[in-house]
């Protein structure tokens, strides 16, 4: 594992990690994280990845995780960043040290990370996305234990506590974590908006999906306490040239009690949900991506 800087295209400075493989690499893999999860979560499964004969790099959006400013100098107050700076990020990820010459690229999204593909321009470099938990945010489709607290959150929490600190403070209030405010207030109208990021954005994001190529493949975990089989739907339909495919995952399946929206990566599936995650990443056909025209 090394640290490295990436300088994203307006030039802001991003703090990504690089797991090389022991032996010359089969494919490339980038890891994009959840709303307000650092990159140091995938951790354990990047490596065991690369252990794979992959190589695999994280990476932190801007005003998240190792990618935040300076405290010192103010933090997230006042800090500039919306959805669509973070795939800005994204891209600089996959042109600066992701793609390997003559390897395949893929993205592994957890969560936000499977959404903001759609965002992306550059998008030809790319050969599959695997998804894990991702699904419109739209809050009538998150699940029943969630909708019940999603009012407080997104018409109370979010514009009250943004507005006092001028970010969204969600460390101190044990909520998704902190965000710059531009990325909270964007997410919350997306997550308002029944058709998510295409609703709220527009004709020019819903062109950005509809122009992928790639192969798009969702594990949909059935006791994600956020994601639910129509919210992941939903999403996946966004992806509409793109070939798609929905796959349902329950704890049973694996022998476990519990999955959820964040288990997915953690050791004790090892043995079991990440070689199926390796075999569909193995299981993408190169040649099914198509330039973007």
């Amino acid at each position: 594992m090394r640290d490295l800087c990436i300088e994203s295209g307006d030039g802001t400075k991003l703090v990504a990690r690089v797991f090389e493989p022991a032996e010359p690499a089969q494919a490339s893999v980038v890891i994009a994280a959840a709303m307000g999860v650092p990159q140091s979560y995938y951790v354990a499964f990047a490596k065991w990845l690369a252990g794979q004969g992959l190589h695999v790099t994280t990476f932190d959006y801007r005003g998240s995780g190792d990618s935040k400013p300076n405290t010192r100098h103010g933090g997230l107050r006042g800090f500039k960043a919306d959805l669509f700076d973070w795939a800005r990020d994204y891209e600089a990820v996959i042109d600066a040290h992701a793609a390997l010459p003559d390897q395949p690229l893929y993205l592994l999204g957890h969560s936000l990370g499977g959404q903001l593909p759609g965002l992306i321009r550059n998008q030809h470099k790319v050969h599959g996305l695997l998804g894990v938990g991702v699904g419109s945010g739209y809050w009538r489709h998150n699940a029943p234990q969630l909708k019940r607290m999603v009012p407080f959150f997104w018409w109370v929490a979010v514009p009250v506590a943004t507005r006092l600190f001028g970010y969204f403070p969600g460390r101190r209030l044990r909520m998704v974590g902190d965000l710059p405010r531009g990325v909270i207030l964007q997410w919350r109208r997306w997550c308002l908006n029944p058709r998510y990021s295409a609703g709220a954005e527009g004709k020019a994001v819903s062109q950005g999906y509809a122009t992928a190529r790639f192969p798009v493949h969702l594990l949909c975990i059935t006791d994600d306490e956020m994601m639910t089989v129509k919210g992941s739907q939903t999403l996946l339909d966004l992806y509409s040239q793109a070939p798609r495919t929905l796959e349902h995952i329950a704890p049973a399946d694996v022998s476990a009690r519990r999955i959820g929206h964040f288990g997915f990566f953690r050791e004790q599936f090892s043995q079991t949900l990440w070689p199926q995650a390796l075999a569909r990443l193995r299981g993408f056909d190169p040649t099914s991506a198509s330039p973007v025209a």
